[in-house]
């Protein structure tokens, strides 16, 4: 599921960067907190991705990150307040040929439109807070912007910036004081009113913050983008270039601090003219040829290249000249124009790795496959030598834990001044050969010296999954494989050539009970993050701090480890509250010093909630571990402050134990109110042990966290919901687990079904089933084959013919050809014929994530009304493989009420709601208009990721 859910009520601490393994355990740094972080993490992306999803309150509101490679749902969660207006109805007529957009019952409206909480960015000397502040859900004219789908990316040619970026409407500044609490909010001020705000970024020394602005034009384009810095002390912000002509090119990379008063800006080349124009008769037949017989297998993606005229373009708006600019004014131009995709400064501000990428390019695989230049350059622009440069990769295999050929994650050690470490693959990057060892790590000086070879670091086994580091004693490796779960974390001395490495961790990655939890990283001078070592008082030794989700039987409880890497002996030093609260350490915030911490002055960044109480912060103190709290935000939805939430377990008939969430409504009596309709809204998951897939994840005391298209908004209509059902499908040994897919998705269903009717919440003829992305997958599955289970189903942006996705999809790694029964079997497109209870398909038009394109639902739409189906297909506008616009949240909200009333409460009476209907219908635009301007705010930067994409921005926002 996405990770974007839990979206409402956190604030989004952008100064934080997940520790290396983070399983939940934030470090600050001197951008944002945020879910992307630094280099190793984002190696770990698959093997954390669970946890990510899990890790929900404080960090949802880290930035949202809209778009997934793989084909992985829009987590939904939500609640909402007592119930009012029935859903609007119309004539039948009315519904099948639709009458524009809809708005859902007030009192869902009312928890969708609440005004956003702003982000919050943390200073580099944790001594200021930025309140990022932003708006509502933005309208569906921000989405009908034109837009270029290139190479796996779509542009907003007017801004020359990715298209659909959220963004702030201002920024305010507040001190921390000494004892914890804030000071009165400055505003920045100076940049003209009316801009939207995108790439915050503190500078290393904290005195000033560069940012990005745009304004929205008459004819409803964006403008370019220019690049603005604002001193901390005034509050006063000025452009960055003097001249109005310069512009940011954000296709990529935007800008980085190179020191404390110098920014390198990926700008729009001057000499740039008008795009490319289309000419009107093709210059030859579009022709792919492979008659060298290459076995090339790639997964379904989106928005490639077609033909010369997309390549043309593609160079046209994602070509940049770098600009070194200083905050006296001085600019200097270095380099040639080029495709950036990533500039790094070393820690000692002497040199930049410079990557981009090159022709010739590919019509079948995105732009993170493209050719590869890494270089190293003075930072004055002077060319020092090539890394490498990689040859274009179609040619990856599909299968889990392939990867790129050559060197790959090059990036500099953050506890050297400029030295670099890589990883090569020794098995060709396919994970079928068998080899040893299979990753080999090496390191080097940014100049090596008569000839010096790189210095092996360590070789692995297993996949390389990244390297926390300390310093010249101490680095941690992680390897991993997927088909196995296996993990290992090595202990290694990368400076000290007499000691060995040895294993520290080995585990399965499913194993969440074993998991000892992660390095917590202190900030650097550089601003670089490195594993905190910490000392207590009468002891010699070194400790590491552990920060760990803390997942038992009983559900999650987060803990900080004062940990001996000698003897691997742990003395617990703080424990979340068990009973009512659930609490977490987000980040370290004594890190500003480069010798060892004493434990004495250890302060932390923690966060506290309960199921109805909404996430706040605090400041932990040790040695007496003195709290203080320094947010006080509002309830968001204060007419479901008394919900009740209960995390249940059950058993599915092949023993394995399971769970879910379930929410009741505020006020829900069962001998007064009975059973209730109830909504099952999840998503599968793969496991390969009963053990593991039977483990508890989550925790009972979690806020319940309500998105704009959240099953929790259902509350409020008096329905039951049971969130998240654990549906594991099961591959033990060498068995594949979607194999027996249909038979295990059946059977947890079926559980989940009876624990709610055997408590007598639901009502058993009326239960109803949902999903995003591979739930919708899931739901339309359950209605083929557990008919007997679901009243009705709602399925968004799904996949349902696997035989157009014929190289593999999820975590299936075999081809439709290796396993057509599988792809046949797990495909409901395949079991049309057998679906009669109803269904309601939702799809964005414009969907760009991989697998899930548009024509899935169109198609499968078609199979169920060739075969007298009840269904009814939804295409909203402009929208991807996530909603993102007011009106179209809001019609998918009104679409669902109506669909659950109808067929999960068949005795509904609609009579009286025919004129609000209609009445909701003239008078969304209006009312979208009040809204908007009533709420301020911005949303975050969406983060377009397309499979092995490689050429993100590093900003978010």
């Amino acid at each position: 599921m996405s990770l974007l859910c839990k979206v409402s009520h956190r604030f989004s601490l952008l100064s934080l960067s997940l520790s290396l393994s983070s399983r939940r355990t934030l470090h600050l740094s001197s951008h944002h907190f945020s879910l992307a972080s630094s280099s190793p993490l984002r190696l770990h992306r698959k093997r954390f991705a669970q946890r990510r999803r899990m890790a929900s309150s404080r960090l949802a509101t880290l930035v949202p990150l809209c778009s997934s490679a793989a084909e992985h749902s829009v987590a939904d969660s939500g609640a909402s307040p007592s119930p009012s207006s029935s859903p609007a109805q119309d004539d039948e007529d009315d519904f099948a040929t639709g009458a524009g957009y809809r708005l859902p019952p007030k009192e869902i409206r009312d928890i969708v439109d609440a005004p956003p909480l702003p982000v919050l960015s943390f200073s580099p000397h944790r001594d200021k807070i930025l309140f990022l502040k932003r708006r509502a859900l933005p309208p569906l004219s921000d989405l009908a912007k034109p837009e270029e789908k290139l190479a796996g990316v779509r542009i907003d040619g007017n801004s020359n910036s990715r298209s659909r970026m959220s963004f702030y409407t201002g920024i305010g500044i507040h001190i921390l004081l000494d004892d914890g609490s804030l000071g009165p909010e400055k505003e920045i001020f100076g940049y003209p009113e009316g801009a939207k705000i995108n790439f915050v970024t503190w500078s290393r020394d904290g005195r000033h913050l560069a940012f990005a602005i745009r304004f929205d034009e008459e004819d409803n384009t964006s403008s370019k983008l220019t690049v603005w810095v604002a001193d901390v002390e005034s509050g006063k912000a000025r452009p960055l270039f003097n001249s109005p002509d310069v512009y940011l090119n954000a296709i990529f990379e935007s800008f980085v601090w190179v020191n404390d008063s110098t920014l390198l800006v990926c700008t729009i080349p001057l000499s740039r003219g008008k795009p490319p124009r289309k000419p009107l008769v093709p210059a030859g037949p579009k022709i792919q040829s492979n008659e060298q017989q290459n076995v090339i297998q790639v997964r379904t993606y989106q928005d490639l290249l077609k033909d010369e005229y997309d390549t043309d373009l593609f160079d046209y708006y994602a070509t940049s000249q770098l600009v070194l600019a200083s905050l006296d004014g001085t600019l200097k131009l270095i380099g040639p124009p080029a495709l950036y995709t990533s500039i790094d400064p070393s820690p000692d501000e002497k040199y930049v790795m410079v990557t981009s990428i090159h022709r010739p390019y590919s019509f079948i695989v995105p732009c993170g496959r493209f050719p590869k230049k890494v270089e190293l350059w003075t930072t004055e622009g002077k060319v020092v030598r090539e890394i490498c440069d990689l040859p274009l990769a179609e040619d990856i295999p599909i299968v889990s834990n392939s990867v790129r050929k050559g060197k790959r994650s090059v990036n500099w050690r953050p506890d050297k001044q400029s030295t670099l470490y890589w990883v090569e693959t020794q098995d060709g990057g396919d994970a079928k050969v068998e080899v040893s060892p299979r990753d080999i790590i090496y390191m080097e000086p940014a100049e090596p010296l008569n000839g010096e070879q790189p210095e092996i670091l360590h070789k692995l086994d297993l996949r390389y999954g990244g390297i926390s580091w300390c310093d010249e004693s101490l680095a941690l490796v992680y390897e991993s494989w997927y088909k196995t779960r296996k993990t290992r974390t090595w202990v290694v001395a990368p400076d000290q050539k007499g000691v060995g490495p040895r294993i520290l961790f080995d585990r399965s990655s499913e194993d969440v009970y074993s998991d000892p939890g992660s390095p917590m990283m202190r900030r650097t001078a550089a601003g670089t993050y490195v594993i905190a070592k910490t000392k207590k008082d009468g002891d010699d030794n070194t400790y590491l701090l552990l920060n760990g989700m803390g997942a038992t039987p009983e559900g999650n409880i987060p803990f900080l480890d004062l940990f001996d890497i000698e003897t691997g002996s742990k003395e617990r030093i703080w424990e979340s509250d068990k009973e009512k609260y659930y609490e977490t350490v987000i980040a370290l915030m004594s890190d500003q010093t480069d010798s060892t911490l004493h434990l004495n002055q250890l302060k932390i960044l923690t966060s506290k909630e309960s199921k109805t109480e909404n996430t706040q912060y605090f400041l932990q103190f040790w040695p007496e571990k003195r709290r203080v709290q320094i947010t006080n935000f509002p309830h968001p939805y204060p007419q479901l402050q008394s919900l009740h939430k209960e995390m249940i377990r059950y058993e599915r008939k092949d023993g394995v134990q399971l769970t879910a969430t379930l929410y009741l409504p505020p006020g829900y009596d069962p001998l007064v109110d009975g059973p209730l309709p109830c909504l099952v809204w999840s998503y599968p998951g793969e496991f390969k042990s009963k053990d593991a897939a039977g483990q508890v994840r989550g925790s009972p005391n979690e806020f319940a966290g309500i998105g704009a298209t959240s099953p929790l908004l259902w509350l409020v209509r008096r329905f039951a919901i049971l969130s998240g059902p654990t549906i594991p499908i099961i591959g033990e040994g060498e068995e594949e687990a979607n194999d027996r897919y249909v038979e295990q998705l059946v059977a947890s269903a079926e559980a989940a079904v009876e624990e709610v009717v055997r408590r007598g919440v639901a009502h058993p003829s009326k239960i109803a089933v949902g999903g995003h992305s591979y739930g919708a997958f899931m739901t339309a599955n359950l209605l083929a084959h557990a008919p007997h289970l679901f009243c009705c189903g709602v399925a968004r942006s799904g996949a349902y013919n696997r035989t157009l996705t014929p190289f593999g999809f999820q975590n299936e790694d075999r081809t439709l050809w290796e396993a057509t029964n599988t792809y046949v079997e797990m495909s409901p497109f395949m079991s049309a014929n057998k679906i009669k209870k109803p269904i309601l398909l939702i799809h964005g038009e414009e969907d760009n994530n991989s697998g899930t394109l548009t024509l899935q639902s169109d198609r499968f739409f078609t199979a169920l009304k060739g075969h007298g189906g009840l269904c009814r297909l939804v295409i909203l506008p402009y929208e991807s493989h996530g909603y993102s616009a007011r009106e179209s949240i809001m019609h998918v909200l009104w679409e669902t009420d109506r669909w659950l009333r109808k067929y999960c409460e068949p005795n509904y009476d609609v009579s009286s709601s025919k004129d609000t209907s209609r009445n909701s219908t003239t008078s969304i635009n209006s009312e979208n208009e009040k809204a908007l301007s009533a709420s301020g705010g911005g949303a975050a930067h969406e983060s377009s990721e397309f499979g092995e994409l490689l050429c993100t921005p590093r900003s978010l926002l």
